[in-house]
């Protein structure tokens, strides 16, 4: 089991700090494992954020909903939907009454890219907790939040 002060080799003042360094520490080695989870899908994980967004919605979604609803707020998600796009994985649908407006739309090759993705990245994750400790451990980041 890992141990965040044998980890970085350090000691910290209080529990706090030990206690976010962990969470920083923690949070990029999820970053990490995902990153390298979806390259083999030739995708990033905002990018795969975007599409399950898109699929969840069932219906076409202005770009800004697509942000809003993003776990990592992105300021950059109009170039992530632009490769989404290249690959055809999403299509533009214009308002045909407001030029202004576009709209965002999962077509059936990123239905299909979504379905070919296992789950099993989650599971590889939180392997050393059970279905409690997880439920405790969301409770205490909601808690602090």
């Amino acid at each position: 089991m890992g141990d965040i002060s044998k980890d970085i080799n350090s000691k910290f003042p209080n529990n706090r700090v030990k206690a976010l360094l962990n969470i920083l520490y923690t949070a990029n080695w999820i970053s990490s494992s995902q990153n390298e989870f979806f390259k083999v899908y030739g995708i990033s994980p905002q990018q795969y954020n975007i599409l399950r967004i898109l699929n969840g919605a069932k219906e076409p979604l202005n770009v800004q909903v697509i942000k809003d609803r993003m776990i990592e707020r992105s300021p950059n998600a109009t170039r992530l939907m632009d490769k989404l796009y290249s690959k055809e994985y999403i299509e533009r649908l214009p308002c045909k009454h407001d030029r202004r407006v576009v709209k965002i739309s999962i077509t059936t090759k990123g239905k299909d890219l979504l379905e070919s993705i296992p789950n099993s990245l989650n599971n590889e994750l939180f392997k050393n907790l059970n279905e409690q400790e997880a439920e405790q451990l969301s409770n205490l980041l909601d808690k602090m939040r």
